[in-house]
């Protein structure tokens, strides 16, 4: 069990500053940076939902208003690297920096850099080449629906593409197909795109069931562990179920029913959560938004706790649409802490 030590925060939208420095410091920075997708302000977010980081520690997000894609490198230089705040599908095949999305909800990064952005009302998956800087899009056809299986990625159809996440191996792009009601996953080095879970009917999965044979109800993120268990989010569902290397499903947090409880994992009630990431001890970690808090699903003890939030001792820091979470190779745990327009990082020893 960690022993919470330091709260550091880090807040991009009031000012840039030093990841290290942040490691010692407890004071919460507040500051409204809401700026209009019309002008966005350099150095600000906008409604952020995403947040990842590449091997030599740069920061990535990605906002859902303000429609672009930033970098926080480690020297403290913030830079918007694409985007321009409309809600439309350009770019493609040419600098990233000339590129538009609609509606990112997450971005998955590579070791060396490549990001994967989910670009969510556009139905489909963009990357950003870090070698070349161009954009492309490498899954989906920018209109909705469901078709493709076995085949090409880029010819395959999607409906609001929620989320997106690597696995460790980095090998495999795990896909929260919303509206489709499915996990799919796009294997990056045959670019072929298969379902893992879900049968595309809405309903609660038996516990035991084949995921690609059961409902879900509507998934809104997904993560794998090293294990190679699936984890699903469901945010309507108010659960936390896991597809384990068998292919077999199962419920492992939450009751179904909206609420605050915690403790017991299928006695804890989530609040339309909305993001998940697996920390080093393959433990789970939830952004539970409605409930304004982040939770600790232990694996192994099967018990849920609060990080940080609503109902939390120490620290408890108000959140506003907790959307992102994100674990750092180091430990530490990344909030996109949306209503606030800022992300939080949270160390322990």
């Amino acid at each position: 069990m960690f022993r919470l030590l330091t709260l550091a925060i880090i807040v991009i939208g009031l000012s840039v500053t030093s990841l290290e420095a942040q490691k010692i410091r407890t004071r919460v920075v507040i500051g409204e940076s809401r700026v209009e997708n019309k002008d966005p302000e350099p150095g600000k977010l906008n409604t952020p939902f995403g947040v990842d980081f590449d091997a030599a520690g740069n920061m990535y997000m990605v906002e859902l208003d303000g429609g672009r894609v930033h970098k926080l490198d480690t020297e403290d230089k913030f830079t918007t690297l694409a985007g321009d705040g409309s809600k439309t599908y350009q770019g493609d095949g040419g600098p990233a920096a000339k590129a538009t999305f609609n509606g990112m909800h997450n971005i998955a990064v590579t070791p060396g850099g490549d990001l994967y952005i989910a670009d969510s009302w556009n139905h489909c998956i963009r990357k950003i080449d870090a070698k070349t800087g161009n954009i492309s899009t490498v899954a989906g056809t920018g209109k909705p629906g469901f078709s493709g299986d076995g085949g090409p990625a880029t010819k395959a159809t999607f409906n609001f593409i929620m989320c997106v996440s690597l696995n460790p191996s980095y090998d495999k792009l795990y896909i929260a197909d919303l509206k489709n009601h499915r996990i799919r996953m796009m294997d990056l080095a045959t670019q072929v795109v298969t379902t893992v879970a879900g049968n595309g009917e809405k309903g609660l999965p038996q516990d035991g069931s084949e995921a690609t044979e059961s409902p879900l109800v509507d998934p809104r993120a997904v993560a794998v562990d090293t294990k190679n268990n699936i984890y699903i989010l469901e945010r309507g569902g108010h659960a936390l179920r896991v597809v384990n290397a068998e292919g077999k499903i199962k419920t492992v947090v939450g009751t179904g029913e909206r609420g605050t409880a915690v403790g017991a994992a299928l006695e804890t009630q989530l609040g339309s959560p909305k993001h998940l990431a697996i920390d080093g001890d393959n433990h789970v970690i939830i952004a539970d938004e409605a409930n304004r808090r982040i939770l600790k699903y232990d694996v192994e003890q099967q018990q849920v706790s609060i990080l940080l939030g609503k109902g939390a001792n120490k620290p408890n820091r108000g959140l506003s649409k907790p959307h992102g979470v994100c674990v750092h190779a180091d430990g530490t745990i990344f909030v996109v802490d949306t209503g606030h327009h800022r992300i939080l990082a949270l160390k322990f020893r």
